[in-house]
């Protein structure tokens, strides 16, 4: 397909010179997009506009063909992701050009005007703010099929964009941007998507650091001005502290991955330190060059002059140079020193060491550049901190020399084994068995005696003792170093109070034996027994005298954190969301009987199956006096390069977080929404209940988890690539449900199209509920999806989630199934669910169609309908394929290849993996 402009071009030499979109016709960037891929690859496809457009199915394609087709339409929803981020970005400004910040919906400008609006006093809003703490928490899970190379190809590519459809071009300069954005294309058509080999966790450290290197280090300035900028039309005066922080687990989760070891983990955290060091050269070398303010011209404050000279005296000889050089410019002698001093810290923790003295900790550093704030604000060059020094200061004070605060994640059942080994070698004779009463009693006995611990006197243990043993002893000497290191243990599939006792134990053991500034235990709580038990597990946990000292000393405060995931997979999406927000409320009541103040760290993937739903929403669904300003939540696998790949993207996403929780928690004091109406919270209860054994007589019918098996690609999925863990916890050989992780499961459902972790079980439980109530039943199903924040969210997502299964394109995936009865039987159940559930959900929403409330998402599916179908069909095809031959070991190359290509193209035309 050849692009012609529209504008005349003098002197056109060379057939570039015909590679030019018409600009002047309002060609959209899908368009753009469109034709330059078709031109790129149209040599290896024929009609391969066609193919893209979904006019021509790829199971047409010629089968020498069909590979380079499977990666033309994988490139394809790449470049139609950064089309509908960039224009994203461009509706985003054109609405704060036309009507001011404030229309744009969840910005802090709209959060602030209304709340002046609805008379909020200003010490409210000042306390809101003080209380304000933000932490996304980037998880490397298996979800995520982008490497570097092909992130930074996207990031090219939407600057391209930005330069081409930017500004008003002459037609020579609108060919030479268009040619650029060619090449990036071109190259990103010729990168090849599929990994061969699994990522190392090493590789998946450096993806993660990639998106701080690029956006989001510098995201956080940009983010705090705007929030002063919204301020400062309706709220004069009021200045907000540090509001946003970044955790990671990457590097520091062990659950289930044996490639994260005490030595990987301490090689992380100095990438980590490393990363943030070298972030702030740039900004110190812009200033030694720009801060040409002399001694002749401005009044420069006699106590910074002196703070030059002692800060140019931690330089040694070095500082002689700087001396001559800029005699009467000392705030370029002052920057200077800062960076010989900041180059000295990253010679030192290399082991080189000169004359100029390191700094000691951040928090020196920080000190030393609020004395050149302050003093370029004093002699008059205000514009010049605002703009220089203290977009740094607010750098340093959220990412420190740490850069990103790393959590450590394990297993409680490898806790327990490890710490039942210690025992024994410690001669505890006969020791009880995990879970037992007089387990409980040894642990608490254990906790409150102070004797030393002689780690070389234990003989016996096993490798995973001792490596657990070697992880205690770095957090201990890590945190010793600096707190901001190592932030909390995640401690996964949490059941009971021992459990976080059994952490505490290791913690106090191999930090000397005593738990001062200990490490916080965070208990995961996964499954719908462990949610509905959670109560019981703080209660407990509070009332040990020895842990309770250790939480006041760590401010009196404990996190929670919730498994979306897992209790899906266990309860069903109506069930797992109930159950959530039950606990939060239940365990909040629990903390404050206590005296201690409860955050919730919500685990959410990026299938609505996980947790993943729009933020403003999902924050504001959370229940009474459970957010109180603060909030963590991962940031998992794909979603995070959806998040956080381009700064205007970056941005935005990170300033609806952090506004969706200031918005909940300007509320927490006001009337409580009739959502908490007790007729509201027994509908609830009453609904939960009735899906949940829907839910559950499906996946624990007779052949089931059979028919998940061959009507899925489940076990082709551990073919990507895609993570550095295994699938399953503990690589049981035997199909298991129960060990199976949350994501695989989703992604499979996901991609055979019948979706059941979104809906099922909803239908029926909505139409029993009317058959009791009758008319009122259904009336107070409507009344509660106008009122109950939590209620429409739970319809929402599962209408989309309806709409994006698909019962025709399911019945294909069915067919794999070799056992007929089973497959009859299982898919009929799915079958009439997915009918009656559509058409209750209709009923309370009014509507004679699904998801006529959501258009543009509505018109998205259907125009890629077609084209998906065809990839379905050719992955049926090619399932059927290779499980004949005897599977991926046994099956030729080229079909093996086509079938994960499909896998990967089927999740990039959904939008997510699992």
């Amino acid at each position: 397909m050849n692009l012609t402009i529209s504008a005349q071009i003098p002197e056109s030499k060379g057939p570039e010179d015909t590679l030019v979109v018409d600009l002047a016709s309002d060609q959209s960037t899908r368009d753009i997009l469109q034709a330059i891929l078709s031109e790129v690859a149209g040599d290896s496809v024929s009609d391969l506009s066609l193919v893209l457009s979904g006019e021509r199915s790829i199971c047409d394609v010629p089968r020498t063909e069909r590979f380079s087709a499977l990666q033309a339409l994988g490139t394809w929803h790449q470049l139609l992701a950064i089309a509908r981020e960039f224009e994203t970005v461009r509706v985003r400004r054109s609405l704060e050009q036309t009507g001011g910040s404030r229309t744009i919906p969840g910005s802090f400008a709209q959060v602030i005007s209304r709340a002046e609006t609805n008379g909020l006093p200003r010490k409210t809003l000042i306390d809101a703010l003080g209380a304000l703490d933000v932490c996304p928490t980037m998880t490397a899970h298996p979800t995520e099929t982008k490497r570097v190379t092909v992130l930074e190809i996207h990031r090219r590519i939407y600057r391209r964009l930005t330069d081409l459809l930017g500004r008003s071009w002459a037609p020579r300069e609108k060919l030479s941007y268009l040619n650029a954005l060619k090449a990036e294309v071109e190259l990103l058509w010729l990168t090849g998507e599929l990994r061969l080999e699994k990522p190392t966790v090493e590789q998946e450290v450096e993806w993660g650091l990639y998106f701080f290197r690029e956006v989001l280090f510098n995201c956080v300035p940009e983010l705090s001005d705007t929030l002063n900028n919204a301020l400062a039309h309706h709220y004069p005066d009021v200045t907000p502290g540090p509001f946003l922080h970044f955790s990671s687990w990457i590097g520091g989760d062990r659950d289930g991955n044996p490639h994260v070891t005490p030595v990987v983990t301490k090689q992380t955290l100095s990438r980590y330190r490393e990363t943030a060091l070298k972030s702030y050269r740039p900004d110190l070398v812009s200033l030694c060059r720009d801060l040409s303010i002399s001694l002749n011209v401005s009044q420069v404050p006699q106590a910074f002059l002196t703070q030059v000279g002692a800060l140019l005296d931690t330089c040694g000889p070095a500082a002689d140079s700087a001396r001559n050089r800029n005699s009467e410019e000392p705030f370029r002698q002052f920057a200077t020193a800062l960076l010989m001093r900041l180059d000295a810290t990253i010679e030192a923790d290399n082991g080189d060491f000169s004359t100029v003295k390191p700094f000691k900790a951040a928090r020196e550093f920080e000190d030393w550049l609020s004395v050149m704030d302050q003093a370029l604000r004093t002699c008059g060059a205000k514009a010049n901190a605002r703009r220089k020094t203290t977009p740094l200061l607010q750098r340093v004070r959220t990412f420190g020399f740490h850069g990103v605060t790393m959590d450590i994640r394990q297993n409680a059942t490898v806790i327990n084994r490890t710490l039942k080994q210690v025992f024994e070698a410690r001669h505890v004779a006969p020791c009880p068995d995990p879970g037992t009463a007089e387990w409980s009693v040894l642990l608490q006995t254990a906790l409150a005696y102070t004797a030393d611990f002689d780690r070389s006197a234990l003989t016996g243990l096993d490798d995973e003792a001792n490596e657990t043993l070697d992880l205690f002893a770095l957090i201990s000497k890590e945190r010793a170093a600096d707190k901001r290191r190592i932030g909390t243990f995640i401690l996964s599939m949490t059941t009971s109070a021992e459990d976080i006792l059994a952490v505490y134990l290791l913690e106090k053991w191999m930090g000397q034996g005593q738990l001062t500034s200990a490490l916080a235990v965070v208990p995961l709580l996964e499954t719908i027994d462990d949610l509905r038990a959670a109560t019981d597990i703080l209660d407990q946990l509070f009332s040990n005298r020895t842990v309770r000292r250790a939480i006041r000393e760590n401010g009196d405060r404990q996190e929670v954190m919730l498994g979306y995931s897992d209790s899906n997979k266990d309860g069903g999406f109506f069930t797992s969301n109930w159950e959530l927000s039950k606990a939060q409320t239940a365990l909040s009541r629990v903390a404050n009987r206590h005296r201690v103040r409860l955050s919730f760290f919500h685990g959410r993937g990026g299938s609505v199956s996980r947790g993943g739903a729009p933020t403003g929403r999902a924050i504001a669904a959370q229940p009474h006096d459970t957010v109180n300003g603060k909030l963590r939540v991962t940031e998992q696998g794909e979603i995070v390069s959806a998040k956080f790949a381009n700064r205007g993207t970056a941005l935005a996403n990170l300033e609806y977080l952090t506004a969706a929780v200031l918005d909940h928690t300007l509320h927490e004091n006001q009337k409580r929404l009739s959502a908490d109406a007790p007729e509201f919270r027994e509908a609830l209860e009453a609904l939960s209940g009735l899906a949940q054994l829907k839910y559950v007589d499906l996946i624990h019918s007779n052949g089931f988890l059979d028919y998940f098996y061959e009507s899925s690609p489940v076990e082709e999925l551990a073919l990507l690539k895609i993570g550095s863990r295994p699938a399953k916890r503990f690589s049981k050989g035997a199909r298991d449900l129960g060990d199976l992780r949350a994501i695989p499961w989703v992604f499979a459902w996901s991609q055979n199209r019948h979706m059941i972790t979104g809906w099922y079980g909803i239908g029926s439980a909505l139409e029993a509920f009317i058959d009791v109530r009758g008319r009122h039943g259904l009336a107070t199903l409507r009344k509660m999806y106008e009122r109950s924040n939590l209620f429409r969210l739970i319809m929402d997502e599962s209408e989309k989630l309806l709409l994006q299964s698909d019962m025709e394109i399911a019945a294909l995936y069915a067919g794999l199934v070799s056992d007929t009865h089973t497959r009859d039987a299982v898919f009929e159940k799915i079958q009439i669910e997915h009918k009656l559930t559509q058409s209750m959900i209709t009923s309370i929403t009014e509507e004679t169609s699904l998801a006529e409330r959501f258009p543009t998402f509505r018109d998205k599916l259907m125009a890629a309908r077609p084209q998906m179908v065809g990839l379905h069909q050719l992955q049926v095809d090619l399932l059927a394929k290779v499980r004949a031959a005897g599977g991926a070991d046994q099956a030729a190359k080229e079909d093996v290849d086509a079938l994960l290509m499909s896998i990967h193209v089927i999740s990039g035309g959904l939008g997510w993996t699992g």
